[in-house]
């Protein structure tokens, strides 16, 4: 059975989320305080974690730098804390994704599987396509041996993307996924951060892949089999 842990001080928001992950089956196992965390992950051995940021004792950035220290468990943040630094933060620390609260359960439940599955590909953490590289947990790129120096958010686009070769999203799905869904802004940003990217990998062959627009419908990483 998969293992949950619950990271979360607010018995209320805990408890909903235990209802939820006992629903679709999952063991939930839930912590209350930042000081206790470790030692139960490390004596429960979850599959993945929900750890809230704002904790009493430690707080979630702490916990998550020590959880990665010893472990690549799937890691979702949970906050009220929704700008965008905070967002990048999570990410930059090895967080697998980001929910602001208030949250709408079914959604963390969703996030939870897309994690989960993503976490049980057999894959490399550093991908080859062509004479483009990418560590997705070192969160790196190279072009031609040489390093690409891209914004965090820029960065996350790609990340995505490539994550979901040849798969296309629409500008909503990626703000979802990238800005977050309490993302106010225009979607003109998406296209900001596209056009970035493809001047940034304009020396990659498109013989090798490319960032395809599909007029009418989205985005896509499209590399060669």
């Amino acid at each position: 059975m998969t293992k949950i842990l619950i990271i979360e001080d607010e018995f209320a928001i805990s408890q909903v989320l235990k209802v939820y992950m006992v629903k679709e089956e999952f063991e939930a196992i839930q912590c209350f305080s930042g000081m206790e965390a470790l030692n139960m992950f490390k004596s429960h051995e979850p599959d993945l974690v929900l750890l809230d940021v704002m904790l009493p004792g430690k707080d979630g950035w702490t916990i998550l730098k020590e959880i990665r220290a010893i472990s690549e468990c799937p890691v979702v943040m949970l906050t009220a804390l929704a700008d965008v630094e905070y967002r990048l933060e999570g990410f930059d620390g090895g967080a697998d994704d980001y929910i602001p609260k208030p949250f709408i359960a079914d959604e963390v439940v969703a996030r939870i599987k897309a994690v989960l599955k993503r976490a049980s590909r057999p894959t490399s953490s550093r991908q080859k396509y062509g004479s483009l590289e990418i560590d997705f947990k070192g969160h790196l790129v190279w072009l031609h041996g040489e390093e690409v120096d891209l914004t965090p958010r820029d960065l996350a686009v790609l990340l995505f993307l490539a994550e979901h070769a040849n798969q296309t999203f629409t500008r909503d799905q990626l703000i979802e996924h990238v800005w977050g869904w309490d993302y106010e802004g225009s979607e003109r940003a998406v296209d900001l951060a596209i056009k970035r990217l493809r001047k940034a990998l304009l020396d990659w062959p498109s013989s090798e892949g490319e960032i395809r627009t599909l007029r009418g419908v989205g985005y896509q990483f499209h590399v060669f089999e």
